[in-house]
């Protein structure tokens, strides 16, 4: 069973994203800001993870960053949900992030994109 880890600190967010993809049976660990998402992830070691960009804490970008330094850590698909369309130029820079979706999302999308990164080979 595949591991995805979502980290937002909208916790209606996380719910939804924890329901859609509870239903197609994975594995779904959460964190509330980047500072515990990096050591959920460390931790957990998910196939991928869904980041928002605006958190306190730690925002998605600083996160995104840290873990392309660390070599397990950078091999994991990102999957960046946000409201903020602004901050995509920036995230286009981190070789970690796969995917971009805006909130609102469409759930059966997000499964989707899920699954796309599921199934892409490892970079």
């Amino acid at each position: 069973m595949a591991k995805v880890l979502v980290v937002d600190d909208d916790k209606s967010i996380v719910d939804v994203v924890r329901l859609v993809l509870t239903q197609k049976e994975y594995d779904v660990c959460v964190a509330y800001d980047g500072k515990e998402g990096l050591a959920v992830a460390r931790q957990e070691k998910p196939d991928v993870i869904i980041l928002d960009i605006m958190m306190p804490e730690m925002d998605g970008i600083t996160a995104s960053g840290i873990l392309v330094q660390d070599t397990v850590m950078r091999k994991i698909p990102v999957l960046i949900l946000t409201a903020k369309e602004s901050a995509r130029s920036m995230m286009e820079l981190l070789p970690n992030v796969r995917l971009y979706m805006n909130k609102p999302f469409d759930p059966p999308e997000l499964l989707k994109s899920v699954e796309r990164l599921l199934s892409a080979a490892p970079v």
